[in-house]
């Protein structure tokens, strides 16, 4: 508690690691980030295994790359997303999305056939090699198997999908399960409903996977949680754990406001009121971008990638 603030001192060629360890003893949320950076640090070297939460708009940033890589080195053990990322990942391996700005008129966006998420475009026929290219996966899918779970599904998409740059397709190959409580939501979502109208014997199992998720956590003997956003990606990440003990580790990252009760913006002090995370967890809230945040945290420890 006595420790002073301290100033930062940039020098031309300051590395990302010098640079986040001056900003750890600096104040406001730059010390949060600095405390984020040793909690995973801490259970890197304790052998956690680490859930990592996001949402759909963080698919559709540069942060989707920071995923991929991260599948790809085995630092992530369990993804639990939203149907949106789904949609993000699977279109972006293919087609880009469009820098653009948050000041426009949107309905001239939309009558040129261009949908807005914050400053990132999206044309109408992004969704449209979308919607073409999943009802050739899910007949493919269909031919072997009629009811899978979730999770299932998206594994077998991964090893469907013909386009390698998609965290889908990197969890596919490196067996990090995926979960996505929250499936129906989305483009993704849609054809699965109208492939369901089309084949009856068609289903989705969700009730399963919840349990697949709690027997997994369970077995953890360590775990973290690295949780950007809120929405059903964060509380089914949370709850998941919760008959396993909850999380050892926990670093949240949003932008939202605590004091509306809300749980997208819920903090991991909160959090241990319901036993989600432990009473005696190393745990923080980093209350800033997650775009700007992550990527610092990742490259600041070392071994991450």
């Amino acid at each position: 508690m006595d420790e002073e603030i301290k100033d930062i001192h940039l020098a031309k060629d300051i590395k990302v690691k010098e640079l986040t360890e001056q900003l750890a003893s600096s104040g406001f949320q730059a010390q949060n980030l600095g405390e984020a950076i040793e909690i995973l640090k801490e259970a890197r070297k304790n052998n956690a295994k680490t859930f990592l939460s996001f949402t759909s708009n963080m698919a559709a940033s540069g942060l989707r790359g920071i995923f991929i890589d991260l599948i790809k080195e085995k630092k992530i053990d369990v993804i639990v997303t939203s149907s949106g990322s789904i949609d993000e990942d699977l279109i972006r391996s293919k087609m880009p999305y469009l820098r653009g700005s948050f000041e426009v008129d949107d309905k001239k966006l939309g009558e040129q056939g261009i949908n807005r998420m914050g400053n990132v475009f999206v044309p109408n026929n992004r969704y449209e090699f979308l919607d073409e290219e999943v009802k050739a996966v899910l007949e493919k899918i269909y031919s072997r198997k009629k009811e899978l779970t979730a999770s299932e599904l998206l594994k077998e998409v991964g090893l469907e999908w013909k386009h390698e740059d998609s965290f889908v397709v990197q969890a596919a190959k490196n067996n990090v399960e995926i979960f996505c409580p929250g499936i129906t939501d989305g483009s993704f979502g849609m054809q699965l409903t109208f492939f369901k109208k089309k084949n009856s014997d068609f289903n989705v199992d969700l009730l399963t996977d919840f349990q697949k998720i709690m027997d997994i956590a369970s077995t953890y003997e360590k775990k973290a949680g690295i949780i950007l956003g809120g929405g059903i990606s964060k509380h089914h990440a949370i709850i998941s754990t919760l008959v396993g003990g909850g999380f050892d580790y926990a670093v949240y990252v949003n932008s939202s406001s605590p004091y509306r009760g809300s749980l997208s913006s819920a903090t991991t002090e909160e959090a241990k009121s319901w036993g989600k995370i432990k009473k005696d967890a190393k745990s923080v809230t980093i209350h800033g971008d997650a775009a700007i945040v992550f990527p610092l945290i990742v490259a600041s420890i070392e071994g991450m990638l």
